[in-house]
């Protein structure tokens, strides 16, 4: 849930019952609570009664129940609700997950008040929403569409509104919300209250307030709140082409009760939720592309721990509200402070602990520790654990598992004794392990880092480039003649040799051929690639000869031989100089654009 009494950071213990209408006392009392957060607690003072409010308050800070009570203060004046009609509050949200979290925390904090709350979201029946807005409703939650919608078709009465909530502004106008909330906010009476939540204060969330709101009220505990307090950041740096092995050890050492692992693209999701399951974890996806029966069915396999993983994009993830959820893995580092925030706090709720790993590719360790520093988390480096230190990790579990008290029934004693009676304790011990062993994803083999950094612990020169201390040279049999231009040789290795930009090194193109630079921790991986996708003989990019380069760049400047057949036995190039009359012969080696990129061609001397 959103909230929880007495979390950390809690303002000090507030007499609520006296301050309170006694129905949301009650009710706060019986859910546990016995202190207010402090983001509830300046919702419900003085100067914050009958006025606009613009709240920035992180998420698991009890947003949901600061805004129920300060709608239910108000409402509450004089003892009692009228009668259900046109709604006195209205609640948007960004996505469907949230909006029915908002809608089930207002259903036991305002139980005792004989209020209905209805909710109007996306893949629901909205026949029967209509139904439940004719009847009559005091609080109706929602998100914007589907609001917008059933306002459009007369359903939905916003003229005796008084109370209009906003969560997570912010994430409504990413999400291309802003015309949806005008039209809701136009339909609204001058007079009613408008309450703007939000993580962040960007200045679209500034000017919808400034016209919608009337002298608001500017409320922050994001300073003050330790709604985060209980995560512990971690940053682990892996190269680009190992982001997946990193992903598969890092599950495999926390063995969390539950995982959220956030990709950038739906396309992302799908890939990476395709190889976890193919290693044999338990993992359900969510994203842009999956239906709303698709969701739920992944959302409950999470709470009946079918599931332990879930693989999601950030917009996709809002909302949802898993109390088991012990571990974040950002396996795309996130676009800013904040997104980091909102997704790290899908874990350390409530009180809990939680664990949110940043992945980061090593050229880009420094954005990371600027968005770090800009959000002032204190995150731990630290390396991607080892199968070593997984395996480890595995022993010290599997004892504790073994090692706890059990009150076995008389069944399982008779199973024990059978057991015994066949195995010795030393095969029946070796059997344990096995077993354990047989259901767990084998860790992965990872690239080593260190060679990033000199043993001798020299400082490296000013244009050092990370990841390139220790490289080998690769040529490819075209050239300057050839129209070779990084612009398309980069775009070329990556899909042949299947790593990314950022791990190709210094490129040194001469007339008939190109050299360029491999890590050397990369080169096995990098040849296996190359030569899997050679088709030699081939018109299209696949043709193209890339190898191991016995020399430099600068030693086969050095030689006078001929460079249209680099001493091999194939005699000239199809199509390159030397050919019958000089002319080309033979077709282009590519077709067409290849990669969306300028079509290059190996082109003979100008003709007369």
């Amino acid at each position: 849930m959103d909230n929880a009494g007495s979390l950390p950071g809690a303002a000090d213990a507030v007499p609520f019952a006296a301050l309170l209408p006694e129905p949301l006392a009650k009710a706060l009392t019986g859910r546990g609570y016995t202190a207010l957060t402090a983001v509830q607690s300046a919702v419900i003072e003085p100067e914050a009664q009958g006025r606009d409010l613009v709240v920035s308050a992180r998420t698991g800070s009890g947003k949901t129940v600061a805004f129920g009570l300060a709608m239910g203060m108000e409402l509450l004046a004089d003892g009692t609700l009228p009668p259900a009609g046109a709604p006195l509050a209205l609640v948007v949200a960004p996505t469907r997950e949230l909006a029915l979290q908002v809608s089930r925390e207002l259903d036991w904090l305002l139980a005792g008040t004989g209020a209905t709350v209805t909710t109007c979201v996306g893949g629901m029946d909205p026949s029967r929403e209509r139904r439940a807005l004719y009847q009559g409703a005091h609080f109706v939650v929602g998100t914007p569409g589907r609001l917008r919608d059933h306002l459009e078709r007369g359903a939905l009465m916003l003229s005796g509104l008084r109370f209009v909530v906003l969560d997570e502004a912010d994430e409504m106008l990413d999400m291309g919300f802003r015309e949806d909330l005008e039209e809701l906010l136009d339909a609204t009476p001058s007079a009613r209250r408008t309450l703007l939540f939000s993580a962040t204060l960007p200045k679209p969330i500034v000017a919808l307030a400034k016209r919608y709101q009337n002298d608001a009220l500017r409320i922050s505990t994001v300073g003050d709140e330790q709604g985060h307090g209980d995560i512990a950041y971690q940053a682990v740096t892996v190269s680009p082409s190992d982001i997946e092995n990193a992903v598969v050890n890092l599950l495999r050492f926390h063995e969390a009760e539950t995982a959220m692992l956030f990709c950038a693209t739906r396309d992302n999701v799908r890939h990476l939720h395709a190889t976890l399951v193919e290693r044999g974890f338990a993992a359900v996806a969510l994203s842009g592309e999956h239906s709303q029966n698709e969701r739920n069915q992944a959302l409950q396999a999470l709470r009946d721990k079918r599931a332990r993983v879930c693989v999601a994009t950030d917009v996709a993830a809002r909302g949802i509200d898993i109390a088991s959820l012990s571990l974040v893995i950002h396996v795309e580092i996130p676009r800013d402070a904040e997104a980091l925030q909102h997704r790290s706090g899908r874990t350390g709720r409530a009180g809990k602990k939680g664990t949110a790993v940043i992945v980061v590719p090593y050229p880009r360790r420094r954005r990371v520790e600027m968005m770090l520093r800009g959000a002032r988390i204190d995150a731990e480096w630290m390396e991607v654990p080892g199968p070593d230190q997984i395996r480890a990790q595995d022993h010290e579990r599997l004892i504790a598992t073994l090692t706890a008290p059990i009150e076995a029934s008389e069944a399982e004693s008779e199973l024990a004794g059978r057991l015994l009676a066949t195995m010795g304790p030393e095969e029946l011990a070796l059997a344990l392990v096995r077993a354990h062993a047989s259901r767990l994803p084998e860790p992965e083999e990872l690239i080593d880092m260190s060679a990033r950094t000199k043993p001798s612990g020299e400082a490296r020169p000013v244009h050092h480039r990370e990841g390139f201390d220790d490289t080998v040279w690769f040529r490819m049999d075209i050239g300057r003649r050839h129209n070779a231009d990084p612009r398309w040789l980069l775009p070329l290795l990556c899909r042949r040799g299947h790593v990314t930009r950022n791990e190709i090194g210094a490129i040194r193109i001469t007339p008939n051929e190109t050299f360029f630079q491999i890590p050397r921790a990369l080169e096995a991986k990098f040849r296996a690639a190359v030569a899997r996708t050679a088709q030699p003989g081939s018109e299209d990019e696949s043709g193209i000869t890339i190898d191991l380069s016995p020399e430099t760049p600068r030693d086969a400047a050095r030689e006078n031989r001929p460079r249209t057949d680099r001493g091999n036995d194939r005699g000239p190039r199809p199509g390159g100089p030397g050919g019958p009359g000089g002319a080309p012969r033979g077709r282009p080696p590519f077709k067409g654009k290849p990669g969306g990129h300028a079509k290059p061609h190996r082109k003979g001397p100008r003709q007369p």
